[in-house]
């Protein structure tokens, strides 16, 4: 049983590492925001459309950002739960 539990353990290792290295794109509707994370949830790029900065309206922009963003996030967690899932699955607290 102590066999099995470690090789669960490298298995679960390997594929925390893997989904580290993958990469994650969020959108705003009509792509005029898209943001890109890492397995690690952090934001590594942003590219704005020029056409989404308009000084009269601040509140479009950072609406365009949050939804980016809340995409993005979502994309991250949905791979994370399908992948490493199947390890916490029962698990208290999980």
């Amino acid at each position: 049983m102590m066999k099995q539990m470690k090789k669960m353990q490298k298995q679960l290792a390997e594929e925390q590492e893997n989904l580290k290295e993958q990469e994650f794109t969020g959108v705003a509707p009509d792509d005029m925001v898209k943001v890109t994370f890492n397995g690690e949830r952090k934001m590594t790029d942003i590219q704005i459309k020029p056409e989404a900065i308009d000084p009269d309206d601040p509140e479009m922009l950072a609406d365009l950002v949050l939804a980016a963003v809340n995409d993005g996030l979502a994309a991250v967690e949905k791979t994370t739960q399908q992948t490493l899932g199947k390890y916490t699955k029962g698990l208290p607290g999980m």
